[in-house]
């Protein structure tokens, strides 16, 4: 069975084999991430998920297994995208400082007519970051790409106080739920592979 992950992310791809599927390709679906105003994080996520899922979809063979990701950062249900720029990553992270968050990311995989689509939901807790430290992290240039103005994986752990929930999830991609899903369609992690 062909599987295609739907997403360019670095850190999805680096996710998927890190749990043992080594043989994937890499389809980036483009698709339009706008939806409607008022949308819950977890819809949102789930939502685009879906659609990127389906956009890609649409270029493969029909028994191929296709994984797609949207993930966001929330603050008081307000959701933080990647920053626009320097200023911007500023204003996410001074709001994030000493305050507990959460990370949806909503999960499509999709085969053929069969599709599932769910959201897994983790909450991160800063520290107290003052301006200095705040801008020095800015300077390493990794907030720039990332939801929310950080990433987890790097020397944004520094960051990060505490996490209740999947820390790949935090990273864009929570296996535990993707392998419980990817079990319904007949792909078993566990299984000896000898």
């Amino acid at each position: 069975m062909r599987i295609i992950l739907a997403s360019q992310s670095p850190r999805r791809r680096e996710l998927l084999e890190r749990v043992g599927i080594k043989d994937f390709a890499v389809a980036a679906p483009n698709v339009d991430e706008s939806v409607e105003p008022g949308l819950a994080p977890a819809e949102m996520v789930e939502r685009l998920s879906l659609r990127k899922a389906g956009a890609a979809a649409e270029k493969a063979e029909p028994e191929a297994l296709i994984i797609a990701a949207d993930t966001v950062v929330a603050l008081d249900g307000a959701v933080l995208g990647k920053p626009g720029d320097e200023e911007e990553a500023f204003a996410m992270l001074s709001a994030l400082s000493g305050r507990e968050h959460h990370v949806y990311t909503g999960l499509t995989v999709w085969q053929g007519e069969r599709r599932v689509t769910q959201h897994e939901e983790t909450a991160v807790v800063f520290r107290t970051l003052g301006p200095e430290e705040i801008r020095g992290y800015i300077a390493t240039g990794e907030p720039m790409d990332k939801a929310g103005a950080y990433g987890i994986q790097g020397v944004g752990a520094l960051l990060v106080r505490g996490i209740q929930g999947d820390y790949c999830n935090v990273m864009g991609l929570p296996v535990f739920r993707l392998g419980r899903i990817l079990t319904e369609f007949g792909v078993d992690l566990l299984q000896n592979k000898e």
